[in-house]
């Protein structure tokens, strides 16, 4: 572990990716970075090469990493970015309030801290187990509501260090997906939201009523990354996988979870190899059964061995 020359973050070579993926697996990253803040994030792109493989990363939450690893270097967001305040400067309307927060921020922590100054809405974002950078770069979502229906404006970098302010209509956003409408490579920072103001003490009784869902409905004791597939249109992925009689089936170390079925959990054990088959097994056999095409919501990064 080193202070890269003239910056202020942790430079680390040969890093092992299962410290930093919520199911626990995942082979070395040539290098990984964690930028003190957005200026020293700025400040090391610049140093790299153009041609350098980059991946953002936040809680790994929605990763898999493969056995081999991955090339290049690998930017460790969350516990650096993580500003997070009240901000109305893009002059929010009085039933309105205005919040920032920076692409290394919990998702839930962001739910509460608006809760607690009397926003409403954002309660859904405290059961995505992933980092804001993440939300955006997926419009994650739960319980019918979605990360971009709050967003004014977002921060983003290039490659080359320099940063951005960029409204939503300059994104193509779908379900669980978006994209630049002008290409080029950059990645979010931050943002700035949006949320209707209201009672706070009803948001925060909706935060915990849905962590308390959560927590009964979804194999959270054991390592896993969140949901697997994309919820089909008018569906959802796990009535289908289950109604296959998929629920509970076994690879190697890895297991179709028993409480939820678009969860995968790690026994204890388990390889990305062994996650990434049990993944495809079940692509294939909904398909099979079905006829739906399910549609992969985990990002899978580096190299298979």
């Amino acid at each position: 572990m080193t202070q890269a020359a003239g910056l202020r973050g942790i430079l680390e070579h040969d890093v092992a990716m299962r410290d930093y993926t919520s199911w626990r697996v995942g082979g070395p990253a040539d290098s990984l970075y964690k930028p003190a803040d957005v200026e020293d994030l700025c400040a090391y792109l610049k140093t790299l090469a153009a041609n350098e493989p980059l991946h953002f990363v936040g809680l790994g939450s929605n990763l898999l990493v493969r056995d081999a690893g991955v090339r290049g270097t690998v930017i460790h967001l969350h516990g650096a970015l993580k500003t997070l305040r009240l901000d109305d400067h893009h002059g929010s309307q009085a039933q309105f309030g205005g919040v920032y927060a920076e692409a290394g921020v919990a998702s839930p922590k962001l739910a509460r801290f608006a809760a607690g100054h009397d926003l409403c809405g954002s309660a859904f974002l405290a059961g995505i187990p992933g980092t804001i950078g993440g939300a955006l770069a997926m419009n994650a979502g739960c319980h019918g509501h979605e990360t971009w229906a709050y967003v004014t404006h977002v921060l983003s970098v290039d490659r080359q260090g320099m940063t951005h302010k960029r409204t939503p209509q300059e994104y193509r956003v779908t379900y669980r997906h978006v994209d630049p409408v002008e290409r080029r490579e950059e990645w979010f920072l931050a943002a700035w939201f949006q949320f209707p103001k209201g009672d706070g003490e009803a948001a925060r009784e909706e935060i915990k009523c849905l962590l308390e869902r959560r927590q009964a409905s979804q194999p959270l004791e054991m390592p896993n990354a969140g949901s697997v597939f994309r919820n089909p249109q008018g569906d959802f992925a796990a009535r289908l996988i289950e109604s296959c009689g998929l629920k509970g089936r076994r690879l190697g170390g890895a297991q179709v979870s028993e409480k939820h079925a678009n969860f995968i959990v790690n026994l204890g054990q388990a390889t990305a190899g062994d996650i990434e088959a049990l993944i495809e097994a079940t692509r294939q056999e909904v398909k099979a059964r079905t006829g739906v095409e399910l549609i992969r919501e985990v990002q899978i990064l580096g190299e298979r061995t």
